[in-house]
């Protein structure tokens, strides 16, 4: 069980600790986000690109500079390609 807790943070080269940290920042990155695109939807000319901008920050942040370690084939082989 506690496995579980670890594996997908240490694919991503964090603890569970450091894991749900970040998870933590980038949740309360969306929501500033998501209530910049509600403000912006009732007064068009507030907020006009913070919620874009939060979009190609957080895809920087959680894809193009993540680095993973692949996880291990379910049956331990290894895949075509690797």
């Amino acid at each position: 069980m506690f496995r579980r807790f670890t594996e997908h943070p240490r694919s991503v080269n964090e603890t569970y600790v450091e894991h749900m940290g970040m998870a933590f920042g980038f949740g309360g990155r969306m929501l500033l986000g998501a209530l910049a695109c509600f403000v912006h939807g009732l007064f068009p000319w507030l907020c006009l690109t913070k919620g874009s901008d939060t979009i190609r920050s957080l895809h920087q942040s959680m894809v193009s500079h993540r680095v993973t370690t692949p996880a291990p084939h379910p049956t331990g082989a290894v895949a075509a390609g690797d």
